[in-house]
């Protein structure tokens, strides 16, 4: 299995961080994507993809951090996405929820990631909250003025919009799963992926140390719990789990770059 956006950088794992990392292990997990939200975590998904071998790192500034967005954080961002092992530009995206930084600054910071990401040829790992229409205008642009090379990406923590997985099969993206599909009120989203017409189009994630699954809640995430994520598209699908697993697996390791593990 792989998980496609686990934070173990963040303070949560300090404390056991590597028997976390067994127990993904022993789970089956291969391969684990661990995407920054500023500069320093950024920094340490780097550092932790150079120690572990199951581990790649991306990079980027959260729509949270987008006030600290600036030529020197481009620097910055651009020498960190030149080290091995990173794969991808991420967090980066839209969040009119919380809104932690003006929209107009996230969306310039977000076109500025974007614009690194095409630059390096790298795929983006995209943040959506309450921001679906502006990031999918955002993301069109961008492709287009790539002037049709393949870019793609992932939408992260994808909730069930029709809207984003319409987009997301016609652009050739994917949708990142979590821990969201195994709660009652997901409804929608365990109907969306009913059958394999877009399960081609998934990869499996965990967001640890957050949204952990049904029966966890409350309490931390982590990345051996992708199993039950598997579990739970599988049966919301009607796929073998072992057909789920290998199908989200290689989707991942097409749009990463991954070596297969």
């Amino acid at each position: 299995m792989t998980d496609t956006h686990c934070h173990l950088e963040a303070a949560a794992f300090d404390g056991d961080r590597l028997a976390v990392i067994e127990r993904a292990r022993a789970a089956g997990v291969t391969r684990m994507l661990v995407p920054g939200t500023d500069l320093e975590s950024s920094a340490r998904a780097v550092k932790l993809a150079a120690e572990v071998d199951e581990v790649r790192a991306a990079v980027g500034v959260h729509p949270h951090a987008a006030t600290t967005w600036n030529s020197n954080a481009e620097r910055t961002l651009r020498e960190l996405a030149g080290h091995v092992g990173v794969t991808a530009i991420g967090e980066i995206g839209l969040d009119y929820y919380r809104m932690h930084s003006p929209r107009d600054v996230q969306r310039e910071a977000f076109r500025a990631q974007l614009e690194l990401a095409g630059e390096l040829q790298l795929p983006v790992i995209v943040h959506i909250r309450q921001a679906l229409e502006d990031t999918l205008l955002a993301l069109s642009d961008w492709s287009a003025a790539l002037r049709g090379e393949s870019r793609r990406g992932v939408l992260h923590a994808f909730g069930g919009e029709a809207e984003a997985a319409a987009w997301a099969t016609t652009h050739g993206w994917c949708l990142g799963i979590g821990g969201v599909i195994t709660y009652a009120a997901s409804g929608p989203l365990r109907e969306l992926v009913q059958g394999e017409a877009l399960m081609g189009n998934v990869v499996l994630e965990t967001d640890a140390p957050y949204l952990p699954p049904e029966g966890r809640r409350g309490r931390r995430n982590e990345p051996a719990l992708v199993a039950r994520v598997a579990e739970r598209l599988a049966a919301a699908s009607g796929m073998d789990i072992e057909r789920v697993i290998a199908l989200t697996r290689g989707t991942a390791q097409s749009l990463l770059r991954w070596e297969p593990a």
